[in-house]
């Protein structure tokens, strides 16, 4: 049996449903590591590439070779006016742009070609290295290309306030306190490296014009800034003593198994330059291991230009398993398939069973019951894999039931204890909501708390739901969720792109914890996927939406984000309606012959507004997962 599909002004004949299945699952199924994971690409921005080769600038240890493959495909991702992205298809981004000609500087690139000339004229008319943010700024102070004088002082006193003190290391978000907390001893020490080159052209020479004295938050840390930099000059010396001190302490306790900082790049790389500047040794093991750790995140690969050379902002594996194993049980692969039970292996060895920083905030909550998303990051399990964690184990028949249960029964005990105060959920940390942070000048390179957000509290709420609780803990889950629907009916998506994802987690979660179909919230969500179902079939939700409203539910139609909006409406037993029949087409019609779909469009988010991911297994995981729900449903 065949449907027919409109492409290119002709009809072309395309599998059905079944068919589409089967494939997108032995080709999901084929991509399982023999140790029971699974774990796609996660491709970022070259921001990556460039820092990768000024770290090894700074540290004296870069070669000719990775220089060379690195700015092959820095140059691949240059786009036709010159500028490079953030995300596919989006507008040119000024410090990456600036960051990306210098490192095309720095490997040797004529100043004078014209794909440099290009970059060079757009970032002078953006406002030069004048505008850029403050993380490529202190890259450029690293190396003299920027006054320390002009960047925002971090002074290291910060790790030694206590939990209760404004600012403290805790107000800040997992991720922006390991980035913050090496980077006050970077720029306390303000060194200064040789770069071969130099990028002054990149200057418009304009000053930005002094903040006027008004009461205002801004103005305030503005007055504040300029106290911190006087301390600067004259520090309490025992007191300064002791805060890097204890900043190198704390640095050098966090650093995971596989030498990184929380799996993640920004503190991997700060903290590396933190500790080399502190007189740690390049053969210290702290050192050793870190850099070392660096080449498992590289990837590379074999284009007719030469090899390029990529670095991946962070992986994925327990995320992309846990998910993947959703979907292979959602196209009907038995309990008991040895895939699903190599890969509950895998997540029984991958709990974590210490306390984390997360434990501030939650001191009598027992450790055990966590799963991070990282290969390696016992520090920081975080709240959204934990949940799916849950979901993926109770669709598996495993033969260690015990161990199993055990399992599942720690990570209800961590979720539950994790809830934040006003009933909704965060990724990494409860209660993570003190907003003074974000006012900082130092601020503007992303999201620097952890809020609840509706995909994770929608994430767990769903999990527990599943689990058969219905209690306060899951009333109030629930309810953070309707208070917090957007007027239009959908909800904000805080780590996928955007209202598309938002909803698509959120209505099968209430679903799941009991909402009648006919619940108001539920109706409102389905005349906004429906109101934002493209003329193909599909749907998509460009980035841009994080920052202008005109975008929201607008975009290319993408394999992940019409899987996301089937199976919001799966859940409504909305199977038998023309929005999802198309939907369905949709999927099954830009399927590739080996059971996949492409999907350059980066559709995960890590700061909204400034850093986007694409899960390059997001195109085959949410496509197969709402085709199973729709064929069991008997589409």
């Amino acid at each position: 049996m065949t449907d027919q599909l409109q492409q290119s002004g002709r009809a072309i004949a395309v599998p059905d449903t079944r068919t589409a299945l089967a494939a997108g699952r032995d080709y999901l199924l084929s991509l399982q590591h023999p140790e029971g994971w699974w774990k796609g690409e996660l491709e970022t921005n070259v921001t990556m590439d460039v820092e990768d080769l000024l770290l090894r600038q700074f540290l004296g240890i870069r070669t000719a070779t990775e220089t060379e493959e690195a700015a092959r495909w820095i140059r691949s991702q240059q786009r036709s006016d010159g500028t490079w992205a953030n995300f596919y298809g989006g507008p040119g981004d000024l410090s990456t742009t600036v960051e990306a000609y210098t490192a095309l500087k720095l490997a040797g690139d004529d100043v004078d070609a014209a794909h440099l000339a290009a970059a060079r004229d757009w970032i002078r008319a953006q406002g030069g290295l004048e505008a850029t943010r403050v993380f490529t700024r202190i890259w450029l102070a690293l190396f003299g290309e920027w006054s320390w004088d002009e960047l925002p002082a971090m002074p290291p006193e910060l790790v030694l306030l206590p939990k209760w003190f404004p600012l403290n290391v805790s107000d800040w978000g997992c991720w922006a306190r390991q980035t913050v907390v090496p980077l006050t001893v970077v720029c306390t020490l303000r060194p200064r490296r040789d770069l071969g080159i130099t990028v002054a052209e990149l200057r418009t020479g304009r000053t930005s014009e002094p903040v006027r004295p008004q009461w205002s938050w801004g103005y305030s840390f503005q007055v504040l800034d300029r106290v911190l930099h006087r301390y600067h000059r004259r520090p309490l010396r025992t007191v300064r003593k002791n805060a890097m001190l204890r900043a190198a302490e704390w640095i050098t306790a966090r650093q995971e198994a596989d030498g990184s900082w929380g799996g993640i790049q920004p503190p991997w790389v700060y903290s590396l330059l933190a500790l080399h500047l502190l007189s740690y040794p390049m053969d210290h093991p702290v050192l050793r291991q870190g850099l070392a750790g660096l080449d498992r995140f590289l990837i590379r690969e074999h284009t007719p230009a030469g090899t390029v050379r990529r670095l991946e902002a962070c992986q994925s594996p327990v995320w992309d398993t846990v998910l993947g194993m959703q979907a292979l049980s959602d196209a009907g692969v038995p309990a008991d398939h040895p895939s699903l039970r190599r890969a509950t292996d895998y997540l029984l060895a991958e709990e974590i069973r210490v306390k984390g920083d997360w434990s501030v905030r939650r001191p009598n909550l027992p450790p055990g019951g966590g799963w991070a998303f990282e290969f390696d990051n016992d520090g920081y399990p975080d709240i959204d894999d934990t949940a799916e964690v849950l979901l993926a184990l109770a669709r598996t028949d495993h033969p260690d039931k015990a161990a199993v249960h055990a399992a599942t029964e720690r990570g209800i005990r961590w979720l539950r204890g994790m809830q934040s105060a006003d009933g909704g959920w965060g990724a990494f940390d409860a209660d993570n909501t003190r907003e003074l942070v974000r006012k900082l000048p130092f601020c503007d390179f992303g999201e620097v708390i952890d809020p609840p957000s509706a995909d994770v509290t929608a994430h767990v709420v769903e999990a527990l739901a599943a689990m058969g609780y219905h209690d306060r803990v899951v009333q109030r889950g629930v309810q953070w969720l309707l208070n917090n629907q957007e007027q239009d009916g959908s909800w904000f998506g805080r780590w996928g792109a955007n209202h598309v994802y938002g909803t698509g987690a959120v209505v099968p979660a209430l679903v799941r914890a009991g909402l009648q179909p006919d619940h108001r919230a539920l109706r409102r969500a389905v005349r906004w996927l429906e109101a934002h179902q493209n003329d193909d079939g599909g749907w998509g939700e460009d980035l841009r939406s994080y920052d202008d409203p005109a975008w929201i539910g607008r975009g290319d139609s993408t394999a992940s984000q019409t899987g996301w909006a089937l199976l919001a409406l799966l859940a409504l037993d909305r199977h038998d309606t023309e929005a999802v029949r198309r939907g369905v087409r949709y999927l099954v019609g830009t399927q590739r012959p080996d059971g996949g779909w492409d999907e350059p469009q980066f559709t995960g988010t890590g700061f909204p507004g400034d850093f986007y991911i694409n899960y390059h297994l997001y195109r085959v995981i949410f496509p197969l997962a709402a085709l199973g729900r729709y064929q069991h449903a008997g589409g």
